[in-house]
């Protein structure tokens, strides 16, 4: 008898420390609308690899729960009187995952490798203000000359070409985070894979299954591990919305980042505040290849943009989520004013799509001799239906659309790579709020986002005049300029301006809307 209630009270702690150790561990299950094509810091292009990057690594700055920056590996900086040196002082405590120290020369090695030729990053430009950053990336001067110097293992100092108000919020972009040189060195681009990484954020790199899941795992030697509630984030790439939202109903999923336009209603009426609506600073459009025969005619250019009911899409389509935009850069981002609208905004849409179709005409296109384009998007039936409403509104114009459908990684890819397509399917999502992130994307060098391979050496004038500008209401008239162009000639076709769709469980603590939708694990916990 005795015995017997021995081994019952013993049964009873061994289940009591189990169900204590499984509740220890707190698991988060984030959606993320598509895998990441890579996973290194310095190849990489889009918002789905950020959000994974952000966690894994810390910058010189970081990103709070509201989406604003606060200091990172940096516990402050300087800036001189000219604006054009910034000295970072960084903190004792920083350290990587595998126990070595952050120093300043591992910012040194970072910035350097971005910026070789030989790395091949798309998103080099995005630091060009940096001191020779441009000409180091183009290969006209040697990597040593870039404005980045160690003054010691805690003082880190950038030198830049000249005063750039934004520089601060342009390092909390990915391209920003440091990569640690000894495992670069010895493993090359292996150094991306769990059994080689080496991360400096709050969750380092456990696994990476295509198209199931990426698994992160909570960094101990993070500076602020102890305030780092969740111990593994499982990301998992939903690019099919709906089977997102099921997931989410049914417990799988705690947060997903997009959520599907055609069940807008639904989700308000059933989910109530755990559907999340948010303004964000986004821009949602159409690249217009000008290498295409259709297409290197402004005039063509400018009525098929004419002739797209923008409303109906950001209220029918898109479920009263996006706004009809008119303008490359969105209304509200800071240091412009009101954006270079399109001449046609206020004219209605009947009058557009006669006026389209006179311009057609003249062009030689007609129903009996149509224009023949392929519109290709990426995996989503938001972007599908999209797709289909503007082939609808083309139709009447003498335009004959085929559409092509690819996976998110692939579309992608064959933009960057300037593979063959008529109009393709893309969005903007600024890393910074300033109008210079979205005009700077059709620069005649911009090889990483000048989908439209555009080229005005006009155009790239006035951003090079914006660069060098220090007076900001200057600037913004220069910029306002290259708009103007912009519009004039279309590169793009912006169609909606973005509105962040979350879906958020109630367990789900920490999660803050914010104009960018930055949303970093390290600030989550996640309640049983």
């Amino acid at each position: 008898m005795m015995k017997s209630m021995r081994m019952t009270a013993l049964a009873a702690v061994l289940m009591a420390t189990t169900s204590a150790a499984a509740m220890a561990e707190m698991v988060y299950h984030r959606g993320n609308a598509a895998d990441p094509e890579t996973l290194d810091q310095h190849k990489t292009s889009t918002v789905y690899e950020a959000h994974i990057l952000r966690d894994m690594y810390e910058g010189l700055v970081a990103y709070g729960a509201n989406g604003q920056i606060i200091p990172g590996v940096a516990s402050d900086w300087m800036v001189s009187e000219d604006g054009q040196t910034y000295t970072f002082t960084l903190r004792d405590d920083a350290k990587w995952s595998n126990g070595d120290p952050v120093v300043a020369g591992d910012f040194v090695y970072s910035l350097r490798r971005i910026m070789k030729p030989e790395t091949g990053a798309k998103y080099a430009n995005v630091l060009y203000p940096i001191l020779n950053a441009e000409a180091v990336n183009k290969g006209e001067k040697p990597v040593e000359e870039l404005g980045v110097t160690a003054l010691d293992d805690h003082t880190l100092e950038i030198k830049l070409k000249s005063a750039t108000p934004y520089f601060i919020d342009l390092l909390g972009h990915q391209t920003g985070l440091p990569v640690h040189p000894a495992t670069v060195e010895e493993f090359g681009t292996d150094f991306v894979k769990p059994e080689n990484i080496v991360t400096n954020g709050p969750f380092t790199l456990a696994e990476f299954i295509p198209n199931a899941h990426v698994k992160a795992v909570k960094n101990p030697n993070f500076h602020d591990a102890a305030d780092v509630a969740i111990d593994t984030v499982f990301y998992y790439p939903t690019e099919d919305r709906g089977a997102a939202l099921r997931r989410f109903q049914a417990g799988e999923l705690d947060t997903n980042n997009d959520a599907p336009t055609e069940q807008v209603d639904f989700m308000r009426s059933e989910l109530g505040d755990q559907f999340r609506v948010a303004p964000y600073l986004g821009t949602y459009y159409y690249a217009l290849n000008h290498e295409s025969e259709g297409l290197s005619n402004p005039d063509v250019r400018q009525a098929l943009s004419m002739a797209i009911d923008r409303e109906f899409l950001a209220d029918e389509i898109w479920g009263s989520t996006m706004v009809a935009g008119y303008s490359f850069v969105p209304p509200g981002i800071g240091n412009y004013g009101e954006p270079a609208y399109a001449n046609y905004k206020d004219v209605s849409i009947i009058d557009r799509e006669d006026k389209a179709r006179e311009i057609l005409e003249a062009a030689g296109y007609s129903e009996s001799n149509p224009l023949k384009l392929r519109i290709n998007y990426n995996t989503s039936e938001n972007h599908k239906n999209t797709a289909v409403a503007i082939a609808d509104m083309w139709k009447p114009l003498g335009v004959e659309v085929s559409l092509i459908n690819t996976d998110t990684k692939t579309h992608y890819a064959m933009l960057r790579d300037r593979g063959d397509f008529d109009v393709a399917r893309a969005g903007w999502i600024g890393d910074y709020s300033d109008p210079q992130n979205f005009l700077f994307m059709v620069e005649s060098d911009n090889d990483g986002f000048n989908y439209a391979r555009y080229n005005n050496p006009e155009y790239d004038k006035l951003m090079d005049d914006a660069a060098v500008t220090v007076d900001l209401e200057k600037r913004a008239a220069i910029l306002k300029q290259a708009e103007a162009i912009f519009m004039r000639d279309l590169p793009f076709i912006p169609l909606m301006y973005y509105g962040s769709m979350n879906l958020v469980s109630d367990k789900v603590a920490g999660f803050e809307d914010n104009l960018l939708n930055i949303h970093p694990s390290r600030w989550m916990s996640i309640a049983e």
